[in-house]
């Protein structure tokens, strides 16, 4: 009985350790993703299906958004090992909620049509209120409707109108970036030309703000290149539809166009990787060479006869501007092409630890330094 009841103890011991990557058998998982030495990957969360866009609150409380599943999701590490060990479900039966942004203990959620606040979250994680309408005057279309949400330096709001196609001329708001007060009031539409973005961030040393896009499909497995864009100043137009890259004509709309009219990107990541979620690395857990670095998730491809992306890469700055691309975590995509995972997001956390969503599998990830 002493026997049974010792290594009853050993075993309860081992499947702490191993937390809920072993509990809910994503081993087999985590063991085909690789990432640079001295770090480890393991299931920060898991059972959120379609996780997608992430937002820190209080506490260390992460929400999460979705796509189709149209639920709002937060969960916490209520008891310090550094796996969350709570779920709470904010909100159901929502319009593809995908972007969720925290300010001022509300957490805001944009829907495709509009963006509704909970006040007062934190607080009531168990009984949440029901949402104030902040805005609800944008498109209902679903192609490239979902929606990234963030604050800015300025306080402002800040999210997106993705084009209702693939390739289209539409009229504003679509193909744009928006911003707006908090109380929904002073709605700018700020950028024009964007085909859809659902990633932005700003720069720590200057507060430019850098946004992913895709280019369009149907153009081959090579063309166009998808886009890292910097946004400096209300007016701008970055392309779609006449120019993608920077340097393409489009066929059926770039006729008598000039892409020297267009702002071009700062940085083109190989066609139909689909860059979602980004983020400058602003904490010192890391090696100093990552801090002021920018993460960026990739989605992976459809458009493609061979699939690519379905990875988390690096883009290293230097001076200021983008200067070179290296894969941080791989093995989302096997040697034999099979998808097993599809990072979306990415949120660092007060530790300086790294979140990964991932919609295909409903988890997010944690990446941390351990040291050599």
């Amino acid at each position: 009985m002493r026997l049974m009841l010792i290594l009853l103890i050993f075993a309860l011991s081992i499947i702490s350790c191993l937390g809920v990557a072993n509990t809910e058998n994503h081993y087999d998982l985590l063991k085909n993703l690789h990432v640079p030495s001295g770090f480890k990957v393991i299931v920060f969360a898991h059972n959120l299906p379609n996780a997608r866009s992430l937002a820190l609150g209080d506490q260390g409380i992460v929400y999460i958004g979705t796509g189709a599943a149209g639920t709002v999701y937060a969960v916490e590490d209520s008891d310090q090992d550094g796996v969350a060990d709570k779920t709470y479900t904010i909100a159901e039966g929502l319009y593809m909620p995908n972007g969720v942004a925290y300010w001022d203990g509300s957490l805001y959620v944009a829907e495709i049509n509009r963006i509704i606040r909970f006040d007062k979250i934190s607080q009531n994680l168990n009984n949440p209120p029901k949402p104030v309408v902040v805005y609800d005057k944008l498109p209902s279309d679903k192609h490239h409707g979902w929606k990234y949400l963030r604050f800015g330096p300025d306080g402002k709001l800040y999210t997106a109108i993705g084009a209702p196609c693939n390739i289209c001329k539409p009229d504003k708001p679509y193909a744009s970036l928006i911003r707006l007060n908090p109380d929904g009031s002073q709605l700018e539409l700020i950028a024009e030309g964007i085909r859809n973005t659902v990633g932005f961030d700003w720069q720590p040393e200057t507060n430019a703000l850098f946004f992913n896009e895709h280019g369009r499909d149907y153009l081959g497995d090579d063309m166009p290149p998808d886009e890292l864009n910097q946004w400096t100043k209300p007016g701008e137009h970055f392309g779609y539809p006449f120019c993608h890259g920077g340097d393409i004509i489009d066929p059926e709309f770039g006729m008598g166009k000039n892409c020297k009219d267009t702002i071009a990107p700062v940085w083109k990541y190989k066609a139909h990787n689909a860059p979602l979620g980004l983020r400058f690395y602003r904490g010192r857990q890391f090696p100093e060479s990552y801090r002021n670095q920018l993460f960026t998730a990739l989605h992976g491809s459809w458009n493609r006869s061979k699939p690519d992306g379905y990875r988390v890469d690096l883009i290293k700055f230097k001076n200021g501007r983008p200067d070179a691309q290296e894969t941080f975590i791989g093995g989302w995509l096997t040697e034999e092409y099979k998808v097993i995972g599809r990072p979306v997001d990415l949120l660092e956390m007060p530790d300086g630890s790294l979140l990964i969503s991932d919609d295909q599998n409903g988890l997010i990830y944690k990446v941390a330094y351990q040291g050599k």
